[in-house]
């Protein structure tokens, strides 16, 4: 398994309604997620910065970029656009963490 880490920005006010349309995550999206090796995958938020920190754990790197390419994730994006910072394609705004520590 591969650890992901990465970190995204939340806009204020948002809080609530981030965790609201995370709980639970659509079906659709959990299977492109697991089909695409995803698992254990986590999203926390500093309530003071407003930074989402996300870890999951992943196959494949291929695998892991290839889900920004199905319909169902271009969809969440289009549907958690006005939650965080993105990008033009409304994916969103997000820096990969190095990991530097890991113990088992």
């Amino acid at each position: 398994m591969i650890r992901k880490a990465f970190v995204l920005s939340l806009h204020p006010g948002m809080e609530e309604e981030y965790e609201r349309r995370h709980r639970p995550i659509w079906p659709e999206l959990e299977q492109v997620l697991h089909d695409h090796g995803v698992s254990n995958y986590s999203i926390f938020l500093h309530k003071d910065t407003l930074q989402l920190f996300g870890y999951a754990e992943i196959e494949d790197e291929i695998q892991w970029r290839s889900i920004a390419d199905t319909d169902v994730c271009k969809k969440w994006w289009a549907h958690m656009k006005d939650q965080m910072a993105t990008h033009p394609d409304n994916s969103p705004v997000s820096t990969e963490l190095k990991e530097v520590f890991h113990l088992d």
